[in-house]
């Protein structure tokens, strides 16, 4: 992805992220939106079927396959993406068929901006695993590409498998965004505001991003009391949450 593509990624994000630090919530700090999914990866200490997939695809190179890895898990914790993908590069091309390897490349390029080398990885990931955990990542790459019609092919795929209300929720945000992206505010607040009222409270990670995104749409739209009552209700749950005190003061 060429410069002039991020930046325009940049600019479609301006209202729909904090606009203070645009920290994402589970996601590196940095020029990332609260809409923006939060990759799902378990911490640095890999687990047993991590390590038997290594030795069951790299053979001898298995010890220094694991040991790369473990690294790189470590990294991306962190939030060393780039550390991550000079990693795992070199693994990803002795042991193709590795899930654990082409998740975690693929989540770090996505953090990186790199969303064309991102989806190819978590692709991957997909196929060897007919796994949907990231689809909602994958839309989002789609999205950044202006590839539209594949935000919603994966979520009809996403919607299907139904993996969980967290995942589910993810993707529905990611939908909504590529719609007010092509200037269909009106069909993104209809994709949120019936998933919003099935919760009375922002209680849980995944309801504060989606209220969060129905806020900013409220307030794009126009809407400024329902937006206000939605900023307010956030901030009442968790004051720390993304920029929702300075949202506040700036529609109060």
């Amino acid at each position: 992805m060429g410069r002039g593509e991020r930046d325009g990624r940049r600019d479609r994000r301006r209202n729909d992220a904090p606009r203070r630090g645009r920290q994402g919530t589970g996601t590196a700090e940095g020029d990332r939106g609260v809409t923006r999914p939060a990759p799902r990866r378990r911490g640095p200490a890999l687990a047993d079927p991590v390590g038997e997939e290594l030795r069951r695809l790299g053979g001898r190179s298995a010890p220094y396959l694991r040991e790369q890895v473990e690294r790189a898990a470590a990294a991306f914790v962190a939030g060393r993406d780039r550390e991550v993908i000079g990693l795992l590069r070199p693994v990803r091309e002795r042991v193709p068929d590795a899930v654990s390897v082409r998740e975690l490349l693929g989540l770090s390029l996505y953090r990186d901006g790199r969303y064309r080398d991102a989806r190819r990885e978590l692709e991957a990931f997909a196929r060897l695993t007919g796994s949907t955990e990231h689809h909602p990542v994958l839309m989002d790459c789609a999205r950044a590409q202006g590839r539209y019609a594949r935000v919603e092919e994966l979520w009809a795929e996403l919607a299907r498998a139904s993996p969980g209300a967290d995942v589910v929720t993810e993707g529905r945000i990611v939908r909504a965004g590529a719609r007010a992206d092509q200037g269909d505010l009106a069909g993104a607040l209809a994709l949120l505001r019936p998933a919003a009222r099935r919760h009375r409270r922002p209680d849980r990670p995944h309801v504060r991003r989606l209220w969060y995104a129905l806020a900013d749409l409220e307030e794009r739209a126009g809407n400024l009391a329902t937006a206000r009552r939605l900023w307010a209700q956030l901030r009442a749950a968790d004051p720390t949450f993304a920029d929702v005190t300075e949202r506040l003061r700036a529609i109060s």
